[in-house]
């Protein structure tokens, strides 16, 4: 909504429970002013032909105000009236129909807007089925159907019972009418906050959910330098350490991670020499790098960036936590486009039963390869070193053929 002026604008109101109620003060509001339209014509001639001049004019006045100021608190409050003003509306509806026949002659209570009390009445049953409280709206209505009774005042011979009873019905019909379309309005207008919450309580989740991938590595990194150990360790750290500033930069100024060689997302990298430039970070780690089964595998530009995240946290759990000699990493492409990345280490292991995987196991590796379609299974036991494998089925033949 723009402006205060688009508070006037039904078409600038928010889909929400408070835009929904603001929609309703106009609807309120219309009615009730639509009716005073409708009684103004008629006001000169209910004058001059009631038996009682300056009572029809006082009461005639009393429905226009109280409409007009009805319209002018809802329109005010943003919201349909509350319960004591609802159960005043009744009353005064009430009290109309009841000195009606003192006020009217008897042919004119039908049929007629001299005769308004009817057309007010309905007036007050259909905004005021907005108020919340069933009961007052149960109790209104059935003051307003015998008061309609008291109106009529046993002039109802002839004809006029048919058009009796369905003003009557009218009362009763356009009472439930409204009342369903006030509950079922807003119920839509509930569900849709509730959606809107929803949603971004999710997006806040995955929010954080992409925080902790783009942050666990480099934070892994920060605990490592921070560690005793020689200078030739901390230089080794260098590299690794630009790698995921630039990461974490990317991610800050709301762009992709941009990490080196992964590529952009419509792209095929080369996961050989992506796997090799992130072994050759950990040289530290007496990597066995097994490519060239591989060596002509490309992959999406999503999932190598998704892999070289993968394959650098279980790295830097390998150099933080496993106390390994030797790790190995495999690659191995099949006929049909499958492929089957290994990375196995000699480490002390741990058993999966009883620990928890970490941010980076669960998220950074599983989580996020998953994502992109990758099958992983990690295997380990206490004192026999950690297994991981990532795979991918096999590709389509219709991809093969497009591929060079």
């Amino acid at each position: 909504m723009s402006g205060r002026n688009g508070l006037w604008r039904v078409t600038d109101l928010p889909t929400t429970e408070v835009g929904l109620e603001r929609a309703f003060s106009f609807f309120i509001a219309g009615v009730r002013l639509g009716t005073v339209a409708q009684m103004i014509p008629a006001v000169r001639g209910g004058v001059l032909t009631s038996p009682h001049e300056t009572a029809y004019l006082a009461c005639w006045a009393a429905a226009a105000l109280a409409s007009i100021v009805v319209s002018a608190v809802t329109l005010v409050r943003r919201r349909p009236l509350g319960a004591a003003a609802c159960t005043a509306d009744f009353a005064l509806a009430c009290a109309l129909l009841v000195a009606g026949p003192l006020v009217l002659v008897s042919g004119e209570r039908f049929g007629t807007w001299v005769a308004y009390q009817p057309g007010y009445a309905l007036s007050i049953i259909i905004t005021a089925s907005g108020v919340r409280s069933l009961a007052l709206w149960i109790g209104g209505l059935l003051g307003v159907v015998v008061c309609y009774a008291v109106y009529l005042d046993g002039d109802i011979g002839g004809n006029m019972a048919p058009t009796a009873l369905g003003n009557v019905l009218t009362f009763v019909v356009y009472a439930l009418v409204t009342r369903m379309f006030f509950g079922y309005a807003r119920r839509i207008a509930h569900d849709a906050d509730t959606s809107r919450a929803q949603a971004a309580e999710l997006a806040r989740r995955e929010e954080e959910r992409r925080a902790q991938l783009m942050m666990h590595n480099g934070v892994a990194v920060l605990r490592l330098l921070t560690e005793p150990g020689t200078d030739a360790d901390r230089a080794r750290l260098l590299d690794l350490a630009e790698v995921e500033l630039r990461r974490m930069r990317s991610y800050l100024r709301g762009r992709a991670s941009g990490a080196e060689g992964a590529g952009s997302a419509g792209s095929r990298v080369p996961l050989a020499a992506l796997i090799q430039r992130v072994c050759d970070r950990f040289a530290d780690l007496n990597v066995d790098a097994l490519l060239d089964l591989g060596a002509g595998l490309e992959v999406p530009g999503a999932q190598a960036e998704a892999l070289e995240r993968a394959l650098e946290s279980l790295l830097l759990n390998v150099r933080g936590h496993a106390r390994a000699d030797q790790v190995v990493v495999h690659l191995d492409q099949g006929a049909d486009g499958a492929w089957t990345l290994t990375v196995r280490d000699d480490g002390v292991g741990f058993d999966p039963a009883s620990v928890t995987a970490g941010v980076g196991l669960r998220e950074v590796v599983v989580g996020e390869l998953k994502l992109r379609g990758l099958d992983v299974e990690v295997e380990s036991a206490v004192g026999e070193g950690t297994t991981v494998t990532i795979s991918c089925g096999p590709v389509p033949a219709t991809v093969r053929a497009d591929a060079p």
